[in-house]
């Protein structure tokens, strides 16, 4: 879904873009008027965390950048259950069951609507139409842990070095990002052979998505390498 010019011809802003290409979208305008009741804009640089496990419920719209989703374990390691982009929810899961074991990473610099909680969760559990959006994106959460599970099993090398880049990539003082790794760190990370992983690297070089820089291997384009990556949309029905 595309969103529309403003009657006088003008561009929408970015937050009525991204609101027109969400769920929201598929609201009655008048009942969409009401879930984004008290929302708030934020603006917050790259490298920041706008959700952890201890925190309150919420959620949020993004309106434009990257934000990915982690789930850590006690010694460290980590797992990336999604990368999230304009137009996309983040929280609703918190929204009908409390605090989730995750955390929200700003890949880019992210503008974000914080939708109020309270009037969310009353709307989902008195109007069907907000009900039935949350489960649709309740829905999609489900299927990116499947599909995370199934990229570290059945993705191709491609795929699994643009996600692993994503997943380890840090702004930098100069507001680059930089995945601290080397080429043969990388190549032990996706569980292949160094030569095979420089191929690939060289190729996303050749598209202008990725470039060698100290520390590691610098993104240039976070969402065309995220689009390299495996995903898998749920049904709008």
């Amino acid at each position: 879904m595309s969103a529309k010019a403003a009657p006088d011809g003008t561009a929408p802003d970015p937050a009525q873009r991204a609101i027109a290409t969400s769920l929201l979208a598929d609201l009655p305008a008048s009942l969409r008027t009401r879930v984004l009741t008290g929302a708030l804009p934020v603006e917050l640089p790259a490298g920041g965390t706008i959700y952890r496990d201890e925190e309150d419920p919420r959620c949020f719209l993004i309106v434009a950048g990257l934000v990915r989703i982690v789930l850590s374990a006690p010694d460290g390691r980590t797992l990336t259950i999604r990368y999230a982009r304009a137009g996309e929810l983040l929280g609703a899961p918190t929204i009908i069951g409390g605090p989730v074991p995750v955390s929200g990473e700003l890949v880019t610099n992210t503008h974000l609507l914080v939708l109020n909680s309270r009037v969310l969760r009353h709307l989902g559990q008195t109007e069907p139409a907000v009900g039935w959006l949350l489960a649709r994106e309740v829905t999609q959460r489900l299927y990116d842990t499947i599909d995370a599970l199934a990229d570290r099993a059945f993705s191709s090398l491609r795929q699994r070095v643009a996600h692993h880049l994503l997943d380890l990539a840090t702004a930098q003082p100069d507001r680059r990002l930089v995945a601290p790794i080397t080429q043969q760190q990388l190549a032990e990370a996706v569980g292949s052979a160094r030569p095979a992983v420089a191929k690939v690297v060289a190729e996303l070089r050749d598209l202008g998505l990725v470039t060698t820089a100290a520390p590691g291997i610098a993104i240039l384009n976070a969402e065309a390498l995220h689009a390299e990556t495996w995903s898998r949309p749920v049904s709008s029905g």
